[in-house]
């Protein structure tokens, strides 16, 4: 038989099958004794039905050959190299699954805003998502262990603490999601506006746009935290809500910081980390088949690695804009970041106290992420 006659190199091996088992019994009918009595009328219905079904097998493969969309919230702005990446992760899903799988961006807040980022993707609002897990305080006390104030000098080695820590606890707090990865700035710092912090004493009556554990660093050294998302803090300096702001060095160029502030002082041995989330919605992902999921998975491996990279990248495009704007990093002697350390210590204990008191071991959990920081620093 010539299947090619009836288009048969354009089809799948399901409906070359069904082409098959038509052309076979039509052959069958009129060979075997009685298929004679068959009339040519007949006949030309007969190839009709089996002609449609065959093409209607044909449409339930190309519905079923329709891509996956999915959709994606990041407050980053469309500029930052954090969501250039999360946009990158996009296309490199659809290039692997041949576009099995398509993914619209929404960067900059426009699908959902920075603290609703997580719920939104729970309630479907969006199908996969990117935003700060501090913005939403007392949720995620497990992985809340990583931004404290242990002394960060860099993104590569934050991102590997906060991953290594998800996968030391496998912490309840994100089961209600599909972790794709996490990753977390470099070290955050005390940037000021207009009045210069050169010792601990010099916090005083300063207010500082913070968040989660930043604010209870910027109240521990002596001054009054504001907390606000990342995306308000431009205007909060601009306008003299506050005197300054606790962010990392990328901040400078990638949020436009380093326009409206005029000194950094450099507190590594008080560095604080924020960690980040990109989550899936669990019934999108439950539905996506086992090979895309394999994909999926084995790119996210890869976009951690990138991201904490990209942090430290930042982090010197961030000084060298700093700089140019004319202003100015201020160090600290062995002495008095001895003494910015040991204001922050209490954070670190309270943190393990309070946790043991809420049914965890708090006291492992920080110990764990103390020592992966130290092996990695």
């Amino acid at each position: 038989m010539d299947g090619s006659r009836f288009g048969e190199s354009e089809l799948g091996e399901r409906e070359k099958r069904a082409l098959y088992w038509i052309e076979l019994n039509v052959f069958e009918l009129f060979t075997t004794k009685g298929g004679s009595k068959m009339t040519r009328k007949s006949f030309i219905i007969f190839s009709l039905i089996c002609a449609g079904f065959v093409f209607s097998i044909v449409g339930i493969s190309n519905v079923e050959a329709a891509p996956v969309k999915l959709t994606y919230s990041n407050f980053f702005p469309p500029g930052h190299i954090q969501s250039k990446l999360a946009e990158a992760w996009c296309k490199e899903v659809e290039a692997r699954t041949n576009g099995q799988v398509v993914v619209d961006y929404f960067p900059g807040q426009t699908l959902t805003k920075a603290r609703q980022v997580y719920d939104g993707v729970v309630e479907g609002l969006s199908d996969v998502g990117f935003s700060v897990l501090a913005y939403t305080r007392g949720r995620f006390p497990v992985l809340a262990a990583v931004d404290l104030p242990l002394g960060y000098t860099s993104g590569t080695v934050a991102t590997k603490v906060v991953n290594a820590v998800y996968e030391k606890f496998q912490p309840k707090e994100l089961s209600d999601t599909q972790v794709m990865y996490l990753h977390a700035h470099g070290p955050g710092l005390i940037h000021t506006k207009g009045k210069a912090v050169r010792k601990m004493e010099d916090m005083n009556g300063l207010k500082f746009r913070a968040h989660g554990t930043s604010a209870l660093v910027v109240k521990a050294l002596g001054g009054t935290p504001v907390p606000k998302p990342m995306p308000e803090t431009y205007q909060m300096l601009q306008k003299g809500v506050v005197d300054g702001a606790v962010y990392p060095f990328e901040a400078n160029k990638g949020w436009k910081l380093g326009e409206v502030t005029n000194y950094c002082t450099a507190d590594f041995t008080a560095a604080y980390t924020t960690s980040f989330f990109v989550v899936m919605n669990k019934d999108k992902w439950n539905s996506l088949p086992p090979d895309v999921q394999k994909i999926i998975e084995q790119i996210n491996q890869e976009w951690a690695v990138k991201h904490g990279e990209a942090w430290d990248t930042s982090d010197a495009q961030g000084i060298v804009f700093f700089l140019n704007q004319g202003s100015e990093i201020i160090g600290l002697d062995a002495k008095e970041g001895e003494k910015w350390k040991k204001a922050v210590a209490p954070i670190i204990t309270d943190y393990a106290a309070d946790m043991d008191k809420k049914g965890f071991n708090g006291t492992e959990i920080v110990d764990f992420t103390i020592e992966t920081l130290k092996s990695l620093q």
